[in-house]
């Protein structure tokens, strides 16, 4: 996929729309969806397929400005340890309704910054892990955990690595000294290239770099730089996320100024750039805002049409149901959603009373399945089979969504996308607008206040 850029066409329709780590998005989740709904859905799961585990450490050291994440922001490093036994009373909880050691195909720690954790509580959460699920063998499985380069010295690594975790994602955002002055992530290029260099020694398989434009400070020039730098580290992965300043609602974006920021057409000038010189290093545009190189597994993935969608992004294995524990953390499991309480208070004294901290959820219906799958299928693979969908769900595509299709028709005579009786097709022009076309698609966005989501571009 090689995505093209018109400013005319990021002007009509880059404005805000959900980023479809799940349909219906998060914002429709309700109160009325609690732990009963949930144990339906454990116990409903094949106990024959593996599952996907996503752990939150919400905990960070100093905040970064442009975050938007669920992060507590300490110094208090005891904290972690009650929280590493929370989370292992909540799978204590869980287990009954798993089944006896369930096959851990995929497994994520996020946050937050999962390395708060210190040594100690690093084994002793994956201990917990080990005690409720079968882990793979000899790399198997994908196990992933998110490091901050500044927290993460060769030893912690080395411990990462024993532990079984074969995949590392960490944050680069930008190298620029000023721009990671004005964000307050101060970490220079030979920290993360040691970094880098360290993990390779130990085998790790994969490595994801996260990187941000829109950024304070950035230019054009600027950016270029930080790329070069980056390919010479060469990961598997990269993100480019696009920064959307919102202070009103996150509140350290506010030591941001607005005035520091690059206009719009400089920031879609960074976007080509930077797309044009990650295809030139060899990597390939997976969808939205991520690269991977050609061997990739999430690139094969693509290619087999494996590739899914989940709170973290694209994923391996798209199939796997996705148990999510922590504070804040969303499982997805057949045809529901579940969320945990955000609140870390609220999250740990109803572990205390040993009842599971569910807070909000979804349960789809008939008509959300199938437009999860057409959205899913657009936004992993830039095109839909019409005629298997039909076949698939015994249904007329052009009468069921009859009105989606007539609201297409300005996207394609745009050039965005290409609508035949047998297929739908994002086009090169459409690729970065992609979210724009499947928010077609989605019925709930019309009764959705669109500011609460970021921009397409």
């Amino acid at each position: 996929m090689n995505p093209k850029i018109d400013g005319a066409l990021v002007a009509a329709y880059g404005n805000s729309a959900p980023r479809y780590t799940s349909y219906p998005p998060a914002t429709q989740f309700h109160s009325q969806f609690g732990t009963d709904e949930l144990a339906g859905a454990l116990r409903a799961h094949d106990p024959a397929q593996a599952w996907s585990l996503y752990v939150h450490i919400p905990f960070c050291a100093s905040v970064c400005y442009y975050c938007a994440c669920n992060k507590i922001v300490t110094k208090h490093t005891e904290r972690s340890a009650a929280y590493v036994r929370r989370l292992g009373e909540e799978l204590r909880l869980l287990a009954p309704m798993l089944g006896p050691h369930p096959t851990l195909r995929q497994l994520h720690w996020g946050g937050g910054t999962p390395t708060f954790l210190n040594h100690d509580e690093m084994r002793m959460l994956m201990g917990l892990i080990a005690e409720r699920f079968a882990l793979e063998e000899g790399d198997k499985g994908e196990y992933s955990i998110e490091i901050d380069p500044r927290h993460a010295s060769d030893d912690t690594l080395r411990l990462l690595r024993a532990l079984g975790f074969n995949r590392l994602s960490f944050g680069v955002q930008d190298f620029d000294p000023r721009v990671q002055k004005a964000i307050h992530r101060e970490q220079p290029y030979a920290l993360v290239q040691r970094v880098v260099t360290t993990a390779r020694q130990l085998g790790f398989q994969s490595l994801s770099a996260d990187l941000i434009y829109g950024l304070p400070h950035q230019s054009r020039e600027t950016f270029a730089q930080t790329i070069a730098q980056l390919l010479t580290l060469s990961p598997e992965r990269i993100s480019l996320f696009n920064y959307a300043h919102l202070p009103e609602r996150f509140a350290p974006q506010r030591r941001i100024q607005a005035a520091d920021l690059p206009p719009g057409d400089v920031k879609l000038r960074i976007l080509s750039d930077t797309i044009e010189s990650l295809r030139g290093a060899g990597y390939v545009y997976i969808g939205l805002d991520h690269f991977a190189k050609a061997d990739d597994e999430l690139t094969r993935a693509q290619q087999d049409r494996n590739l899914g969608r989940n709170f973290q992004g694209y994923s391996t294995n798209g199939d796997l149901d996705v148990l999510g524990i922590g504070a804040s953390a969303v499982s997805r499991i057949g045809t529901i959603y579940s969320q945990n309480t955000a609140e870390l208070e609220e999250y740990e004294a109803s572990l205390d009373r040993a009842v599971l901290p569910v807070r909000r959820g979804f349960s789809l219906n008939g008509d959300d399945e199938l437009r999860r799958e057409v959205i899913n299928t657009l936004l992993c693979h830039m095109d839909l089979d019409v005629a298997a969908f039909e076949r698939r769900h015994n249904l007329t595509f052009r009468t069921y969504f009859a009105s989606e299709l007539l609201r297409l028709e300005p996207m394609q005579r745009d050039g965005l996308v290409e609508v035949k009786e047998d297929h739908i097709r994002v086009t090169a022009q459409g690729q970065l607008l992609v979210r724009a076309i499947c928010a077609v698609f989605d019925r709930y966005l019309k009764t959705s206040n669109r500011r609460q989501f970021s921009r397409v571009v």
